[in-house]
């Protein structure tokens, strides 16, 4: 099993960064690891979208996967595989699990991102090696990119 965190402090309400989050194109901005859309549809609390994921460190495109994210108002967004039917090869291959918590604080919040991918043995030799390399510090990126574009003020691009 791999898994990745990193948090960084935000100068905006818990509210506003998991909003931010639940928007998976806008938020596909600033993650490398969210590839081109077929198609994403947002109903409540939860969101659901057909992509193209990148992983680092692998040369190669991924086949497409369906996710999904669950907001929990206020406090974070869980997000995972849609269950079978969907995602009949990435269920076979491994337990995807991500999340964003969001912890409120005097001035701004505290956003804790974590990422974890549990292979099947088959191909968890491979590729947790990589992961393992590159996951911690493309987390950290991501979340640098997210405080930048969070934070900036209009009217400055």
């Amino acid at each position: 099993m791999v898994e990745a965190r990193a948090q960084q402090f935000m100068q905006c309400l818990p509210e506003e960064f998991l909003e931010f989050a639940m928007d998976v194109e806008r938020y596909a901005e600033v993650d490398d690891k969210i590839g081109r859309f077929d198609w994403v549809r947002r109903e409540g609390n939860l969101v659901e979208f057909k992509f193209r994921p990148a992983m680092p460190g692998l040369p190669a495109p991924a086949p497409k996967m369906i996710a999904q994210g669950r907001l929990i108002p206020g406090q974070r967004v869980d997000v995972g595989l849609a269950p079978l039917p969907d995602n009949r090869l990435w269920n076979r291959l491994m337990k995807f699990t991500a999340s964003f918590v969001c912890e409120p604080t005097q001035n701004g919040t505290l956003v804790t991102r974590t990422m974890t991918a549990e292979l099947v043995p088959a191909v968890r030799w491979l590729i947790d090696p990589i992961l393992r390399r590159n996951l911690p510090g493309n987390i950290e990126i991501e979340l640098a990119q997210a405080k930048a574009y969070i934070e900036r003020v209009p009217g400055r691009d």
